[in-house]
């Protein structure tokens, strides 16, 4: 094989969305769903049968240095070819993804080595030695349709919709997403076609490609919750740049775990989806005051039905799994007639979670839901590009360590302030939502903040948010158990635990 030159611009930009439809007979209909969306109408789709072998070694270096390999096989067994394809770099906090890509043909079913030395693949294996040792690990198998999308001012999209599988050893998990690729133009040509689709046919943002799943199945950790990864800011950056990498990653969290919530019962899904919003929102009260002249973030009302379904089954499965348990020798003290009594309860909380899960998996189904999540995709990755009136005029924007220490420690003085009356359960609530605040802050700004400071202000925080919140979740149980017609007796048992909690201070 001679030797190929590299690609003037090997870049992939691409937005990925999944479609969270979870009957066989909406999954059999997307294809047309699509079809009828007046962006993609009397467009002519195409379909292929595509089937990708990635590869890495047996360490998983490729995984590590975030750097795929794959072959492609496209066409009939009969009468197949093939593309050998590398990508390096990329992301994985944002539903857009912008990588190196070079991808090339190949005589057959086998890597050609020849084929990656016009690519970054010298400097990274310049020896040869990783590609010796590379083997087959990841499969995926899948039906594409795909439209292609030209607007004014030359922008040209391929839409995407792949339905199929990932197989990693023993294990495997359906695909359902879509991709939009820019072929030319700008990347906001991919959110104004998803927009378009998103108004009648439910998307997310899907923030791990097909390989990135994959390597999740090899691991066995395709359901586990995603927890807070938060960026490693510099001092010298730019307020707004890390703004966005701050927020990104927690509404990458955010969204991750709703993506997971579609096909997982485990509550600490529900758990971390939640956490992931409450981080996203607190920081943006953080840096609002300094991002108030750039672009205004997306209303984000259309999520509050979402978030309801998600607080109420989060209370559910704390009263379940956490609180309720410990509680249950002390009631029923061994009678028989409060252990009926209890069981009922379990019972109907129990009961209630189911019920709650089906109507926060319906949410997600819901179209609007999708269109706001992209809305907010969207704007944070312009954030960093987005001028303010007075940009021209200002210079160097402030140093971003003095503004981080501001900003923590004028928290600090709010969640002092409101730690002198916790007397009342309203009062403890607001304490602990300041504490949460500032020890959210803290964890995200911790690089550019004084350590030994951040370290004790981090523990108070913490200590604080987990005892009132010890004290809210016995409370939230009394609740749940009126609610639920719970015998009067064991509601009062709680509210009386409730009552003889320490109030944190």
């Amino acid at each position: 094989m001679k030797k190929h030159p590299l690609a003037p611009s090997p870049e992939e930009i691409e937005l990925k969305l999944a479609l969270p439809t979870s009957s066989p007979s909406g999954l059999a209909g997307l294809a047309k769903r699509l079809a009828q969306t007046p962006v993609l109408a009397r467009r002519k789709a195409t379909r292929q049968q595509l089937h990708n072998i990635y590869y890495d070694t047996p360490g998983q270096r490729l995984h590590q240095k975030r750097v795929a390999l794959r072959l492609r096989r496209v066409g009939s067994d009969a009468n197949p070819s093939w593309l050998q394809t590398l990508k390096m770099g990329g992301r994985s906090d944002s539903a857009l993804s912008q990588r190196g890509e070079w991808e090339l043909p190949v005589p057959g079913a086998e890597l050609a080595r020849q084929a990656l030395e016009a690519t970054p693949w010298s400097k990274f294996d310049p020896d040869g030695s990783v590609f010796k040792a590379l083997a087959p690990c990841i499969v995926t198998t899948f039906e594409r349709t795909s439209w292609s999308v030209r607007k004014r001012g030359g922008s040209v999209v391929e839409v995407s919709l792949d339905i199929g599988q990932v197989v990693a050893g023993d294990r495997r998990t359906p695909i359902c997403e879509l991709e939009l690729e820019l072929l030319a133009g700008q990347p906001a040509a991919l959110f104004d076609i998803a927009r378009q689709i998103a108004r009648s046919v439910a998307v997310l943002p899907l923030n791990a490609s097909k390989a990135e799943r994959g390597y999740a199945l090899l691991q066995d950790a395709q359901s586990l919750p995603l927890r807070a990864r938060p960026p490693a800011l510099t001092r010298n950056m730019a307020l707004p740049l890390a703004a966005q990498c701050v927020l990104r990653e927690m509404f990458g969290q955010f969204t991750s775990n709703l993506n997971t919530l579609t096909r997982s019962d485990d509550p600490e899904v529900v758990h971390q989806a939640r956490v992931g919003w409450r981080r996203f929102r607190s920081a943006w009260r953080l840096f609002q005051p300094a991002l108030a002249a750039h672009a205004a973030a997306p209303a984000w009302q259309s999520l509050e039905p979402l978030l309801m379904f998600v607080g109420e089954l989060r209370d559910l499965d704390v009263a379940l799994n956490d609180t309720l348990p410990p509680l249950a020798a002390a009631y029923t003290a061994g009678n028989a007639q409060r252990e009926e009594k209890w069981q009922a309860m379990l019972q109907a909380l129990t009961q209630a979670a189911l019920l709650q899960r089906k109507s926060v998996r319906h949410a997600l189904q819901t179209p609007a839901v999708g269109a706001t999540l992209l809305a907010i995709t969207q704007w944070l990755e312009e954030l960093p590009a987005s001028k303010g009136p007075d940009d021209a005029k200002a210079g160097p924007d402030i140093s971003l360590r003095r503004w981080a220490r501001q900003r923590i420690t004028r928290q600090h003085k709010k969640m002092k302030q409101a730690l002198k009356d916790t007397a009342h359960p309203e009062s403890q609530h607001r304490a602990r939502i300041l504490s949460k605040r500032l020890r959210y802050g803290i964890e995200a700004l911790r690089p550019l903040l004084p350590r030994r400071q951040a370290e004790r202000w981090h523990a108070k925080a913490t200590a604080l948010q987990t005892g009132i919140g010890a004290t809210r979740d016995i409370m939230q149980a009394g609740v749940l158990a009126v609610r639920f017609e719970a015998d009067p007796g064991l509601a009062e048992f709680l509210r009386g635990v409730a009552a003889g909690q320490p109030v944190p201070r």
